[in-house]
């Protein structure tokens, strides 16, 4: 394969565009399968998946990760996919990551969650955005690629897994750590319009107070498991202004903070509530160590504790996503999707870091460079991800992937 030029570049945008409508029909068809996570039952949409690349050409491998991890995971099912293309000796292999699992709809949508309905240039749906998108991004990139560049050295691989909100460690964690895989580079999904390089680090915890059940008419033979839990969250939202006066380095993070997403307890309005359990979301900064911040977050969890009479508490780690930090290898990956985004995009693309945690740092810790990158707005809060009436502008997926066909045929050059 000889050095890309600019007419290649535009004969890999033509095929993208005269194929756009099947990848519009790739992905509704993806989106209409749901794998609200939880529960976690995803190894359908897998089968989905490979039934569709199947009328591509492409031969998905399935792993499917043994049910007793899964469930002791607190999830379901997972069969994680593996499409290889290799075209020849020599040369890098890509590695092309996409997760398929995502957070329940919840309320308030106006569109059917999974109708993947096209409405002003908009496809509405759940994992529209984050990441479904990428499942057809980096498909269609990889088939614009063969069918025009015909590289003729190194390998593409499409990781499409399924673990990705409960950490990734069942997910690309699980093909790694197996020996499945060991691409030399690798984009994970993401947005159109920055090149993320580095990201937060993720702790998540659970926390159960316990005190003591009563009669509702008799409270002082209780202890009131809710107002322990009220003392310790106050304490805990305290650290939370602390946190807004450590800034991060990194162009894209400001600062730490944590979240407590659940509580429930109690058995009956009439009854002293004898046991609150509550879930917490505390996000780290590059610069942070994880061993010390989860300490002291036990820390002020424990001394709020003692300082309620007959209150006890247990705490348990649900998940510890490391931080990203950019690798130097990384920099073929950011200097090509920058070149190409801004000839297609018509813009600048910033090497930037996000405040969210991603499967790519299981990548990064084992050596593999990587950034995030694929069909998506700005920004998180114009895709709706995570919240109702999630969507993506179809003029962004067109896009995104020829700047990901037009990067891999650079990389692979």
């Amino acid at each position: 394969m000889t050095t890309p030029t600019q007419a290649s570049y535009a004969a890999l945008d033509a095929w993208i565009d005269q194929h756009f409508d099947e990848e519009v029909r790739f992905l509704q068809a993806l989106v209409r399968v749901p794998t609200d996570t939880p529960p976690g039952n995803n190894a359908p949409h897998a089968e989905r998946t490979a039934e569709l690349l199947k009328d591509f050409g492409y031969a998905a491998e399935k792993h499917a990760v043994p049910a007793a991890e899964v469930h002791a995971y607190g999830m379901e099912s997972i069969t994680n996919l593996i499409v290889r293309r290799p075209y020849g000796s020599g040369g890098k292999t890509i590695a092309l990551n996409a997760h398929g699992d995502v957070v329940p709809p919840g309320e308030g949508w106006t569109r059917d969650p999974y109708g993947a309905e096209i409405v002003d240039g908009k496809m509405y749906g759940r994992a529209t955005a984050v990441s479904k998108s990428d499942f057809a991004s980096f498909t269609f990139a990889v088939r614009a690629l063969e069918a025009v560049a015909k590289p003729a050295q190194g390998a593409v691989e499409l990781h499409f897994t399924y673990d990705e909100e409960f950490g990734g460690e069942l997910g690309p964690g699980w093909l790694l750590k197996n020996g499945l895989t060991q691409p030399d580079l690798m984009i994970a999904a993401g947005f159109s319009y920055e090149v993320v390089t580095a990201h937060n680090g993720c702790l998540q915890m659970e926390v159960t107070v316990h005190g003591k059940m009563a009669h509702a008419a008799v409270p002082h033979t209780g202890v009131d498991a809710l107002q322990g839990a009220v003392h310790i969250l106050n304490a805990l939202y305290a650290q939370n202004d602390e946190y807004k006066k450590v800034t991060s380095n990194v162009a894209g993070i400001k600062h730490p903070y944590l979240n407590v997403g659940r509580i429930e307890g109690g058995t009956n309005t009439n009854v002293v509530p004898g046991k609150v359990v509550f879930k917490l979301d505390r996000r780290m900064i590059p610069e942070e160590n994880p061993a010390e911040v989860e300490a002291t977050i036990r820390r002020v969890i424990e001394q709020a504790a003692g300082e309620r009479a007959g209150i006890t508490v247990e705490i348990k780690r649900l998940l510890l996503a490391n931080a990203m930090t950019p690798l130097p290898g990384n920099r073929p990956l950011v200097e090509a999707l920058q070149k190409h985004g801004r000839a297609v995009m018509g813009q600048e693309l910033p090497a930037v870091g996000t405040p969210l945690y991603t499967d790519v740092r299981l990548y990064v810790e084992r050596g593999i460079p990587g950034v995030i990158y694929g069909a998506g707005p700005r920004t998180v809060l114009e895709s709706h991800a995570k919240r109702a009436d999630e969507r993506l502008e179809l003029e962004d997926l067109r896009r995104a992937t020829q700047v990901i066909a037009r990067t891999l045929s650079d990389l692979l050059a």
